[in-house]
């Protein structure tokens, strides 16, 4: 019995020893163990492993689109957004509208500052906004970024108005004119003209400094800037079309009187691109008694296919179908309001203009099959396009920035997100000036 109990204690002992022993062969095991963990938790120290960012819906980057034409030998270039940025008032008076969304996203100081994030990332010459009613504190936000700019706000209690602005460095005001056309009739809405002469040699344009509108070596530095927000009450077709026609007159007097500058006319027109008031732009003349007057924009058309779930994926409408088939009975008065005479009913434009998107080739997940984005506006009860910059021939679509796919904006809810900071997305184009200056080589 107790020769056990000693042979247990030297057994223990010779264990104890063997421990202590940092030659021995299982010591050495562990040893190399520890200082592999120690070594591994050094690296971790020093070079954190970096967090996995969660995908947030609708958060994708948007894409150029280029014109398949070669524009490369066209020097004198500009960038134009049109923006309808959501009036801070807007949102109160609409909430029905953004129920989906979070109250952080809807606040406008977290607001205005992603979208002058996602402007500076295109770098735009111009901007043209639409539901403007914090002018001021926008003006100095862009003012550090080196714009300048002009604001109309609406007549009436409405607080929101159209802005446009430039970069100085690269343009300057010649000439301003705003339409306000409650004086026509056509209620509290407004639109803005401004006739930009470039500037400046980040511009490569060699202006002369002569401001003379008759002066024909300032002519192709020239540019005619149009900005509007229409009336959004779809049932009031005919006045959508009286201010349509008034800034396309305005528009083409102030370019007969300059000497024809080229054009851009942007803005929200609250019409789809199947509508009467599309074709309207985009041809000579419009017969308004093919067109009900409550369908004029196309917006409650639209409006009855979304609510049926009967959207067409190839964009086309059956508004222009019915207009070949039907004559429509229009009030003296509505005439009146839509050609700005009486028995005007074969409205006229003067003016020959283009959507920039439809002449750069596009993606099918974001356009339709004229060219134009699916959707620009996204709130609980729209989805759809009802925002265009237009332009005149001398002036070549370079370049447009894609919209998003339809999918991607149903993963949001809706308009506005924790990246974009409006229920509309923004239209960017950058232009060259057919009649501009070329490169060296090209002239040779």
């Amino acid at each position: 019995m107790v020769s056990a109990e000693v042979d247990s204690g030297a057994g223990r002992f010779r264990r104890w020893e063997r421990r202590r022993d940092p030659e021995h062969p299982r010591n050495l095991k562990r040893i190399r163990e520890r200082d592999d963990h120690r070594q591994a938790h050094r690296f971790h120290l020093e070079f954190p492993r970096k967090k996995k960012r969660m995908r947030v819906a609708g958060c994708s980057h948007r894409k150029w689109a280029y014109s398949p034409c070669d524009l490369s030998s066209y020097n004198d270039r500009f960038i134009i957004v049109s923006y309808n940025i959501l009036g801070d008032e807007n949102v109160s008076k609409h909430s029905d509208l953004y129920s989906n969304v979070p109250p952080e996203h809807l606040c406008w100081e977290k607001r205005k500052n992603r979208i002058c994030k996602e402007l500076r990332s295109c770098n735009p010459s111009i901007l043209c906004f639409q539901e403007v009613d914090h002018y001021d504190e926008l003006a100095d936000l862009l003012h550090k970024d080196g714009y300048t700019g002009v604001y109309k706000g609406r007549t009436g209690c409405t607080r929101d108005g159209c802005a446009i602005f430039w970069k100085e460095e690269r343009f300057s005001l010649l000439y301003e004119e705003n339409i306000e056309y409650q004086k026509y009739g056509l209620r509290d809405n407004v639109a803005q003209l401004c006739l930009l002469q470039g500037s400046g040699d980040d511009s490569n344009h060699s202006t002369t400094g002569n401001t003379n509108p008759s002066s024909a070596g300032c002519r192709n530095m020239m540019l005619l800037v149009g900005n509007i927000h229409v009336l959004f009450n779809p049932n009031r077709g005919d006045v959508k079309l009286g201010q349509i026609r008034l800034l396309l007159e305005r528009a083409n007097t102030i370019s007969q009187n300059w000497g024809n500058p080229s054009m851009v006319i942007c803005g929200d027109l609250n019409s789809i691109p199947q509508s009467a008031i599309y074709q309207f732009i985009s041809s000579p003349e419009l017969d308004i008694l093919k067109y009900e007057r409550k369908k004029v924009s196309g917006q409650i058309e639209l409006q009855s296919r979304i609510e049926r779930h009967t959207s067409y994926k190839d964009g086309s409408s059956s508004i222009s179908c019915m207009g070949k088939l039907l004559r429509y009975s229009w009030s003296d008065e509505e005439i009146c309001i839509a050609g700005g005479k009486r028995d005007c009913t074969l409205l006229q434009n003067p003016l020959k203009l283009s959507s920039a998107y439809t002449g750069v080739p596009g993606n099918l997940r974001t356009r339709d099959r004229n060219g134009e984005p699916l959707v620009t506006s996204f709130h609980s009860k729209f989805m759809g396009t009802v925002d265009y910059i237009w332009h005149s021939s001398d002036l070549l679509p370079v370049r447009v920035l894609e919209t998003l796919p339809i999918n991607e904006l149903k993963e949001l809810g809706c308009l506005p997100c924790e990246k974009w900071g409006s229920d509309h997305l923004s239209l960017v184009c950058e232009f060259a000036f057919a009649n501009g200056t070329k490169s060296e080589q090209d002239s040779l």
